[in-house]
This record gives structure tokens, sequence and C-alpha cells, in this order.
């Protein structure tokens, strides 16, 4: 097992205790200057695994290897046929513009001459493209220095990165089977933190194999970092295409490029870092861009490999949480690269990478199509490139990767006490109860096919002090003076974060307590407090459609499958029972009741965060509805969704909101996203990037209003899909009388109204050119 990472043990693998972290050992370089001084040394001089010389995989950084990818990409028949396309359709429309004139009796002369100078001048863009995407992977002392560097900074951070030896195992001999008959491993790891390329870099680096080349976002190519991390492996692509039909091309000729020679890629599937801590849900650009390299034929095949990279503290939480809020993302520079990095100085804890079994992507398209048994799969290749079979077979492939990927996780000390934390009642937990919740917690964690980080043994206690250092007082307070120690949430925002890294483990099981919650807040005896099956299955199918967008639901045989599945999984822990002879009924178990509620209110408030903010959402659509009189039907989306974020705070501070994570910005677009799928609310996009997205609700979702006051109603569809929403919700002393909390929601929603629509009435001077546009547009719609 080589010494980069540390293996894990227990029954995952075999534990090796004289192997070493490389941060652990780098770390140790510093304290010993002759070691120090040893080890840069040996990286100069490439001495054993530091030169990157025998390397499993195809070869990279030696001199030419630029000019070598350009010059295959240059020459892609596929590239060159887009090239004449467009130097044609050029040619037709300076023909119907009469820039060539066909009565001319040097008419073929002219035409000929400017279509040589139309394809240079393409070839010569083209050219400029890939000079601008491709990775330059041109020297091994570059890439030696690189990495020493990396690591050194990384020791600041981290502790250690930690791999399971069993995994490592498998991945290189996958590598070695690859490198034989030239194919790529496509590494498709979830996106967390900037840390994820080095972090995967280091250990492909460490393991001896082919650097992969990391498709990334032109927003991180700054000047200095740009052309360091093009010179390590990544390559640069524009975040928006913009329907540039050449740029796509250049993309796609580069890709299969890489695929044809067995080069190694990574992507990550997600697009963007998750803010949140959970899996975003997939994006398909680039992926389809490989899909469509082994389905055209063009690459025979490529590995898949799903990457789980866990990390016990995050570095770019804080600016996380602004972003959630509200604030601006801030475009990447280097001094903002440089104060971030500040925070290398700090102890974040460990990183575990796992790697999930690699699959062959031909394999996978094969199995599709027997069981899709549809036509259009046998000619997805060609003529079909935009038909609803390749639409399913790209989604498919996308959720099958993040299945993967939550099934590889492990769930690192920081999420364990993170999620227990949030899912207590009371103010503070003792330690004695924080230990117990936290061994309960990894005993589930197991019980549903999920894997818990490794420490060597260690005891529980041991695992709780670790994680409470690393999130440290900002996160997680204590109070002195009592007669146990105590701890509590200081953050609860930032606190979530870590525990939305456990909720893919147990999203049926927390439907289903939310589902039945229904039927227990309203008090009474047992016989009260239970529903038939039925009425459970029918709430539970409403909330999975409701956050079909926010969670990655486990893969398998559909929802009534994972439902059962979790049932069952609920009465063996004596959380729920089952009774009736012909029709079941579900309700606590007796045991649960003596117990306090207390598994039960676990998988409760995992789920009730969400419902608070899919409510808000929902609630914030009474902003939308045109005030009487008023000629303006749509507003600005951002306008929108901050002023659902205002109506959110003013809940939360008034008692109407029971969790002030439920404001944040990428739950409220979630939201969003599922309502315009139901067609309550309509968009108006433009391929402008500079006009805003609009919405506005369907008409035939517009609130009632009273005749006399014009004042909104509870009442009508829009309102029975709130209450719909908000019999999951929480109880809480200020919403049990519903007819308060009505009146106070649509009085802040009538106030807003005639703010938002007010300033939609009156748009600065400076948004009356694209509003104009706007409007235009979607008066021809």
């Amino acid at each position: 097992m080589p010494d980069l990472v540390r293996p894990e043990t227990g029954p995952e693998a075999n534990h090796d205790p004289t192997e070493q972290s490389i941060l652990t050992r780098m770390a140790r370089f510093r304290k010993n200057p002759f070691n120090f001084a040893h080890e840069i040394s040996l990286f100069v001089r490439g001495v054993g695994w530091r030169s990157y010389n025998d390397i499993l995989g195809q070869p990279v950084f030696y001199p030419g290897y630029t000019a070598n990818i350009k010059s295959a990409t240059m020459s892609s028949p596929l590239l060159r046929r887009k090239v004449v396309e467009l130097t044609e359709r050029r040619l037709k429309i300076e023909e119907q513009e009469n820039y060539l004139d066909e009565s001319s009796p040097t008419y073929l002369q002219e035409r000929e001459k400017r279509r040589h100078e139309i394809t240079s001048q393409l070839i010569d863009i083209t050219s400029n493209m890939v000079d601008a995407m491709i990775c330059k992977m041109e020297s091994k002392p570059y890439i030696r220095g690189a990495f020493y560097m990396t690591t050194q900074l990384l020791t600041r951070a981290y502790s250690a990165i930690h791999v399971s030896e069993a995994e490592v195992k498998r991945l290189r001999e996958i590598a070695a089977q690859a490198a034989k008959k030239n194919q790529s491993i496509i590494f498709l790891p979830r996106h967390t933190s900037h840390i994820d390329y080095v972090t995967l870099h280091l250990i492909c680096y460490r393991l001896g194999l082919t650097l992969p080349v990391v498709v990334a976002g032109d927003n991180l190519n700054f000047p200095l970092v740009g052309n360091f991390l093009q010179s390590c492996g990544a390559m640069w692509i524009r975040r928006s295409f913009n329907d540039d039909q050449l740029y796509g091309t250049v993309v796609q000729a580069y890709i299969d490029t890489l695929m044809q020679k067995g080069y190694n890629l990574e992507c990550f599937i997600e697009g963007t870092r998750s803010r949140t801590g959970k899996l975003l849900g997939p994006r398909f650009g680039i992926l389809s861009f490989l899909l469509d390299s082994v389905l055209s034929g063009r690459t025979d095949d490529a590995y898949i490999c799903p990457v789980s990279l866990q990390y016990d503290k995050v570095i770019e939480v804080d600016s996380y949480v602004n972003e959630l809020l509200g604030k601006p993302k801030q475009k990447e520079n280097l001094a903002d690269f440089l104060s971030s990095s500040s925070v290398l100085s700090l102890n974040l804890g460990r990183v575990d990478c796992r790697f999930h079994e690699p699959w062959s992507l031909k394999q996978f398209i094969q199995e599709q199509k027997q069981r899709q048994d549809q036509p259009g799969y046998e000619d997805l290749s060609s003529s079909a490139a935009d038909s609803n079979s390749r639409i399913r077979l790209l989604r498919t492939l996308g959720y099958k990767v993040l299945s993967d990927i939550n099934s590889a996780s492990v769930i690192m000390p920081t999420a364990l006490v993170g999620t227990v934390l949030l899912t207590l009642r009371g103010r503070g937990v003792g330690k004695s109860e924080l230990i117990r919740r936290v061994d309960w917690l990894c005993a589930r964690t197991r019980a549903n096919g999920g894997k818990v980080a490794d420490f060597h043994g260690m005891p529980t206690s041991y695992v709780v002090e670790r994680a409470l250092e690393v999130l440290g007082p900002k996160l997680v307070g204590t109070i002195d003076g009592l007669a146990e120690e105590t701890f509590y949430a200081v953050d609860r925002f930032q606190l979530s974060f870590y525990r939305n890294m456990t909720i893919h483990l147990f999203i049926s099981e927390s439907l289903i307590a939310a589902s039945i919650y229904t039927k227990v807040k309203q008090g009474g005896g047992s016989a009260n407090q239970r529903m038939k099956e039925t009425e459970l299955i029918d709430k539970v199918s409403f909330l999975s459609q409701l956050f079909r967008g926010e969670f990655i639901f486990p893969a398998g045989q559909g929802l009534r499958h994972n439902l059962e599945a979790a049932m069952q999984s609920l009465v063996r822990d004596d959380v729920l029972s089952i009774s009736g002879n012909g029709e079941r009924w579900i309700g606590l178990s007796d045991k649960e009741r003596k117990q306090g509620r207390e598994n039960f209110d676990f998988y409760c408030f995992l789920i009730w965060p969400f419902v608070d903010a899919a409510w808000l959402g929902a609630v914030s659509l009474l902003v939308l509805v045109p005030p009487v009189g008023s000629t303006i039907t749509w507003i600005d989306m951002t306008q929108a969704q901050n002023t659902a974020q205002l109506a959110g705070r003013t809940l939360y501070h008034q008692g109407d909101l029971s969790y002030f994570e439920a404001i944040n910005k990428e739950a409220l677009k979630n939201a969003y996203s599922r309502f315009q799928e139901e067609g309550i609310i309509l968009l108006s996009k433009s391929k402008d990037s500079k006009t805003s997205t609009m919405v506005r609700l369907a008409p035939e979702w517009l609130p009632e209003r009273d005749a006399a006051t014009g004042d909104l109603t509870a009442s009508g569809r829009l309102w029975d899909f709130i209450e719909s929403i908000a019999l999951h919700r929480r109880e809480g002393k200020n919403r049990r009388d519903g007819a308060a909390v009505s009146t106070r929601v649509l009085s802040l929603a009538a106030t807003l109204n005639k703010q938002i629509f007010l300033e939609a009435e009156s748009p600065s001077s400076d948004d009356m050119q694209t509003t104009s546009r706007g409007q235009k547009r979607r008066s021809r719609l």
C-alpha cells in the first residue's frame, strides 16, 4: 500500500500501522530541518515515486504534449465538418445579402476565394479556442514541484487524506486494464470545495496514475493561478456557450481526442460547489459530451469512477453561508484566493476520499437500451441527438453517478456531531448524551448501508472530542458551571452544512416520519395518532414530489419499494408499529412513546427545515399576485427570490418560521423549480444573459381576493397547496392557532406585494432599457 494515504480499518479494509498519510509526513518535515531539506532533495532529483515516471496510463508531462494534443484536436473529423458547415452557411448569407454577385463572370473564383478566407478565419478562431482551453502538461520537474508545494500548503489545513486500501487496489487494477485497452478513467467527484481538485490529483500522483484532465470553469482562470492550474491539468471551458456551435464542437473534439487516446478526465457532475453540504442535482453539459463520445462510436469505451470527497471542515463554508443568505457571489481573483488561503494555518481535521467501483460506460448504454426497449435507442448516435430517449439515457446516467457517490460516501465525525446537535429537542445536550446519540447514529448509518469514517478502534468519546475541536467554539458552544459539560449549537445555519451530509441516508424514513407527524401533532391517544397505509403513501408521495429536486433519492425500484424498505426498518427499530388485519394502520410504537419519541423526532428534525423552506417558497408566491388594477404581471425572478428571503427573515423573527436556514437561496431556487414543473408559476427566459428571467403566477393558480376590500383571502388553489405543505411543519406555540398565522402571513404578503409591484412599475434608469426589452419579448410570447 503506498504511503500517500492512510488506509481505513475495520470491515472495509485492513489497516497497516506502518502506513502514513503524506500530509502527516510533510508536517513532520517542517519540524525537522534535516528531513525537510532531504525531502526537497528527493523531489528535485526525482527519486523513486517522486519521479512520476512509472505511471499507470498514458504518458503525460513531456515536452511536446500540448502540441500533440492540439494537433489531434484540430484534425478531428467532427471539427473539420463543423468548419465546412459554418463556412457554407456564411457563404449563403453573403449571397443573400448580395456580397457575392452570381451574375459576375468571376463569381466562381470570388466565391472560392471567399470560402478560403472564411475557412482560414474559422481555423484561426478554432486554434485560439483550443489554446485557451487545453491543459498543458509539459514538464515533470514542474509537476513534481507543484505536488510538493500543494502538499505543504494542504498540510497546514488538513492532517491527513484517508482512502480505503481495498478501493485503491481495485482502482489500480482497473487503471492497468484501461491502459492496456487505451481507455480513459473518468473520475466524477462530488464538489464541495476548491480543495477537491488538489486532493484527487495528490492521490493520483502518489498512486502513480495518469493525472486526470480537470474540466473547470474559466472563472478560475485568473492571473497566475490560472496558468498554474492549466499546467497541472485544468482545461478551461466557458460557463455558458451561448449557442456558439463552433465552441461546443471544439469542446467535443478535445474530449473525443482525450478519450480516444486513453487520457483520464475529471469532471464535477454537480457543475458547481455544493453550498449546502448535500449533493446537488446533476448538470448534464459535460456529461453529455462524454456520453456522446461513446454513443457515437468515436470512442470505443471509458470507465466511469464516481468519487466521494468528504472533509471534517470545509474551508469555504463561511462564504457559503453568506451566499445562501443572499450576498452576491464574488468573482474569483488572486487577492481573494490568497486571503482564503490564510485559513490554511488552521486545523480543519482530515479528508476522506472514497472511490466507487468503476464501471463501463459502453456497458451502461447497452443495459439501458435493453431495459428501455425503445427503437429510438438504436439510432442515438446520429439523428436522435435531441430525442427523448437520449435525454432519458443522459438523466439516468447522471442520477446513477450521484447515487454511486452517495453509496461510496463516509460520514465524518463533524457530520455526526452536527447532525445530533440539530436533531435534539432542548437548548443543549450533555456530553454523555451526545456520545450516546452519536453511537446510535453510527449504528443507524451502517444499518442503512452507509459508512462511518474509521478511527482505528478509538472510542466514540475520542471521535466526539475531535469533532468538537474541529468545529470550534464558533459553531458549538459550551456552558460553564453546570453539573455536566453541556454543548449547544451556536451557529445552526452553518452547522446545518454538516448535518446535510447525512440526510441522504435517511430521506425515506424522514418523509415517513413527517407524514406520521401530521397525526401525532394533533395529540390524543395512540389510536388518534396513527394513519391508514393508503393515506401515508399519499402524503409521502406528495413530499417526494415536492423534494424531487432537493434530494438524491435511493436508486432502486421506485418510491413504493423504497417506502416499504424504510417502513420495515422503522418497525424493526421499534420506532413505528403496524396494526390491522386487513387495511394496515401505521403509528408510533409503544416503546418509542415511552422513550419520548427521540428516534422519531430525529427523522422529523432532519426534514423539517426543508419543509419550512418549501412552505416559505409557496407563501412567497402570494407576493406575485398583481394588485387590483395593475398592468404589470411579470416580476424579475431575482427580485422575487430576494423578497422571499426578506419574508423568511421577517417570519422567522416573528416566530412563524422555525428554521432560519429555510431562507437559504438554494432551497428557494429548488422550490421555484418545482413550482415551475408543477405549472404553478411561468418563467420567461431570454438567450441574452443580460436580460433577467421573469416570473408570474399561472392564471389558474391566482389566489382569490375579498370582493369588498380587495385583500387576499385564505382560500383557493394556491392557499390549499400552502396548507398541504404546512401540515408537515413542526408545531410551535406561535402556530397552534392556524387563523392567527394565516392573518399574519397574508398581512406580510400584502405589504411585500405592494413594494415589489411598486418597484416593478418604477424601474431605475439603469434598468429601463433591459426592462423594455424584456417586456417586448414577453408581449410576443
